[in-house]
């Protein structure tokens, strides 16, 4: 009795297992926030993978607005108003949009941050453009994701590229 009651409990562990690995979204809910001179920054967002697929000019293209991950759009979100490299950003919670292309991303903050990928894109709603330029990365950066540090950098990477730039406090 002892012996199929044992059984009995490992298929039960299994069945959690599998039951918990395949409830796992393909593009989980992240978060990473800082406390930059006083100004907390907040990125919300869901991490595609790469997955084997062609990322740059193919699954995400060239020169089209991107919601800069999946499912809704990524949301920038700041307490106090800032200077987002050197460019003023009052308070508030924004989309971030990026528009990717193969020397020069644009980064947009747009307004109507609710909404789900990039499907009520609204270019009038824009709050702030800047360009940043993309580095190639040593290796492959699976999932993307965003890291912020303590001296204002937001950084940005996923499959073989990054770029980042520098949130500073407005006062």
């Amino acid at each position: 009795m002892s012996n199929f009651r044992n059984q009995l409990i490992g298929i039960f562990i299994i069945s959690i297992l599998f039951l918990q690995s395949s409830c796992q979204k393909a593009s989980p809910a992240k978060s990473v926030s800082e406390t930059i001179n006083g100004v907390t920054v907040k990125i919300d967002y869901h991490a595609p993978s790469v997955k084997g697929r062609d990322i740059w000019g193919s699954l995400v293209p060239y020169n089209e607005v991107w919601r800069t991950g999946a499912n809704e759009a990524t949301t920038f979100e700041i307490d106090q108003p800032v200077l987002v490299n050197g460019e003023n950003l009052p308070a508030g919670k924004y989309a971030l949009f990026t528009i990717p292309g193969e020397s020069k991303w644009e980064v947009i903050f747009n307004k109507n941050w609710d909404q789900w990928g990039n499907n009520d894109y609204d270019k009038a709603e824009d709050q702030l453009r800047i360009t940043v330029v993309p580095k190639s990365e040593n290796g492959l950066t699976e999932q993307m994701g965003f890291e912020m540090a303590k001296d204002g950098t937001v950084s940005f990477k996923w499959e073989a590229i990054s770029w980042d730039f520098e949130v500073k406090a407005a006062n």
